[in-house]
C-alpha cells in the first residue's frame, strides 16, 4: 500500500479523537529541528491550553477490540492500515519542513497487544526524537494494561500524553465496550500524575469522554471530570459529542451529534478551572443537564438573581468573575483600574466586558445600567436567549462565505 494512501486511512480513523492539545511544554532545540518554546520557531506553545497545528494520525486502525461506538472496532468492515515508525518519521518531518504542522499527536488502535502497541509507539518516537533529533510538541495517546516501564518509557519521550476513559461510568463502559475497565485508565493517570515532571510529560495529561453514546447526566459527566481534575491533576478534559457511525442495538438512535450539549459541557469545564465554579453551582440531582439554549454562567446567573447586581466598583474578584460577560482579563483590568480611579460605564467597554450581557447583573457607581423595573427572571432570560440566537445565526452567516 502506498505512503499517500495509508496517510488518508489512518488521519481519517484518528479524526473522532478530540483529546489532542498543547499546554505547558517547554522543550528547547538542542541541535535539531522544532520545538515548544515560546520565543522558538513552533508558535504551538500555549500555556493556557490552546491548540497548535498537528500531525494527527494512528499508527494503525487496526484493533483487537470491538467497542459499540468505535469506528475502528474490529467487527467493522473498513479498510486497514499500520504504519512502520519510519514511515511516520518521514510524514512528520515533511510536513513540518513546509510549515504544514508544528507537531505530531500520535494514537493507534490496540494491536496483538496494549504492550506490542506501546512498543511501537515508542520506536516511533524514539527516532524521532533521537534519530532525527525533532524537538517539536509530540502527544502520544497510553494504551491501558501496557506495563508500567513502557510507560516511563512513552512518557520520558513525549510532551504529553492521554488515556481516554472513553465513558462517563464503569456500566456505560462494561456496556459497550467489554474488553476495557476503567482502573486501567485511573492506573496510567496515576502513574504519570505521580512521576510528572519537566522530564516526564512536561506539559501534563489529558483524557476524553464520548457524550451522548450513553444516558449519563451532564452532572453526572461534569462530577467525573471534576473528580479527574482534582484526583489526577489533568490538563484537560475533552467532550467528544458522539458521532452515530455504527449500527448496534445498544447505541442510541441518532441523526446528529449533541454538539451544541458538547459545547455547553466545554463552557462548564471552563468555569470549573478558572472561573472558581464547583459542579453542584451549576447542576444538581433536581437540575441536572444544562439549558442548552443559554451558556453554564449565564444560566446560573439567572437563577441565582438574590446575588445580582453587583457594583463594578467595590465586589471582589471572585465576584466578578461570576458576572455574565466579564472574563479573567477583564475582570483583572477592573480590579487593577479602579485602585486608580472610578470605573464609568464607557471604560467597561474600553476593558473587554461584553455590556450586551453583563448589563443585566451589574451596578456602575450605584446605578442599574438598564431599566431596574425590568430586572426579573423571565425577561433577562428571554433577552439573552435571544442574543446567543442572533449571534449562532451571524456565525452561520459568516461561514458560509469560505
Amino acid at each position: 500500500m502506498e505512503l499517500q494512501e495509508k496517510l488518508k486511512i489512518l488521519a481519517d480513523s484518528a479524526k473522532y479523537d478530540a483529546s489532542c492539545s498543547s499546554s505547558g511544554g517547554n522543550r528547547k532545540n538542542n541541535g535539531g529541528i522544532g520545538n515548544t518554546s515560546v520565543s522558538g520557531i513552533c508558535h504551538s506553545f500555549s500555556s493556557d491550553g490552546r491548540c497548535i497545528s498537528l500531525l494527527k494520525i494512528l499508527l494503525t486502525n487496526c484493533c483487537i477490540y470491538d467497542c459499540k461506538y468505535c469506528l475502528n472496532r474490529k467487527s467493522n468492515n473498513i479498510k486497514r492500515a499500520i504504519f512502520t515508525p519510519e514511515e511516520i518519521c518521514t510524514i512528520t518531518l515533511n510536513f513540518y519542513r513546509r510549515n504544514y504542522i508544528e507537531g505530531l499527536f500520535l494514537s493507534s488502535g490496540v494491536i496483538k497487544s496494549p504492550d506490542y502497541t506501546m512498543k511501537l509507539l515508542i520506536k516511533t518516537v524514539s527516532l524521532l526524537r533521537h534519530k532525527y533529533h525533532f524537538n517539536g510538541y509530540i502527544h502520544a495517546k497510553a494504551i491501558p494494561k501496557s506495563s508500567s516501564s513502557l510507560l516511563k518509557e512513552l512518557g520520558s519521550l513525549v510532551d504529553r500524553l492521554s488515556a481516554n476513559i472513553e465513558l462517563p461510568t464503569e456500566n456505560s463502559l462494561k456496556l459497550l465496550a467489554p474488553n476495557k475497565e476503567s482502573k486501567n485508565v485511573s492506573e496510567i493517570m496515576e502513574y504519570v500524575k505521580t512521576n510528572q515532571s519537566k522530564k516526564y510529560v512536561p506539559a501534563g495529561q489529558s483524557t476524553q469522554m464520548i457524550i451522548g453514546a450513553t444516558r449519563e447526566t451532564d452532572f453526572q459527566i461534569m462530577s467525573k471530570s471534576s473528580d479527574l481534575y482534582h484526583k489526577y491533576h489533568l490538563k484537560r478534559v475533552f467532550y467528544s459529542a458522539y458521532v452515530p457511525i455504527n449500527k448496534d442495538n445498544l447505541l442510541p438512535s441518532l441523526e446528529h451529534p449533541p454538539l451544541i450539549r458538547e459545547n455547553r459541557l466545554y463552557q462548564a469545564d471552563w468555569l470549573l478551572r478558572y472561573y472558581n465554579f464547583k459542579v453542584t453551582d451549576l447542576l444538581d440531582i433536581q437540575n441536572p443537564n444544562f439549558n442548552v439554549l443559554i451558556d453554564p454562567k449565564a444560566d446560573w446567573a439567572i437563577r441565582h438573581l438574590e446575588e445580582f447586581p453587583k457594583e463594578i466598583n467595590t465586589c471582589s474578584y471572585n465576584d466578578l468573575l461570576k458576572i455574565p460577560g466579564i472574563g479573567i482579563k477583564s475582570a483583572k483590568r477592573i480590579i487593577s483600574s479602579r485602585k486608580h480611579f472610578t470605573i464609568h460605564l464607557e471604560d467597561l467597554k474600553r476593558m473587554g466586558v461584553v455590556l450586551k450581557r453583563a448589563k443585566y447583573f451589574i451596578l456602575c457607581n450605584g446605578k442599574y445600567v438598564t431599566n431596574r423595573d425590568l430586572f426579573n427572571q423571565k425577561f433577562i432570560e428571554k433577552n439573552i436567549i435571544l442574543e446567543e440566537k442572533n449571534m449562532t445565526a451571524l456565525c452561520k452567516e459568516q461561514l458560509r462565505l469560505f
